[in-house]
């Protein structure tokens, strides 16, 4: 009897799916409307955090290849002396 109730619940849902068509154009168009709620940032505002972006990766760039040629020269007299 329980399984009947269930079965029925669930063929009877308000959630049931109305086909993949219907719910690619719906999620598409919720897509769209969040879209333009959206605030972008100015075209100085982007410049500018891109050049942080790369420096910041320079920089963290620089120190890694230092430390790797430290580390590597320190191993190389460790192990070849």
């Amino acid at each position: 009897m329980a399984k009947n109730a269930v079965k029925s619940a669930i063929r009877n849902s308000p959630t049931k799916s109305k086909g993949p068509r219907f719910g690619v154009f719906s999620f598409f168009g919720e897509v769209f409307g969040e879209m333009k709620k959206v605030t972008w940032p100015s075209r100085e505002e982007t410049t500018r955090l891109t050049m942080l972006v790369l420096a910041v990766s320079i920089a963290i760039g620089a120190m890694l290849g230092i430390l790797d040629f430290l580390f590597a020269t320190i191993s190389d007299e460790v192990l070849f002396t």
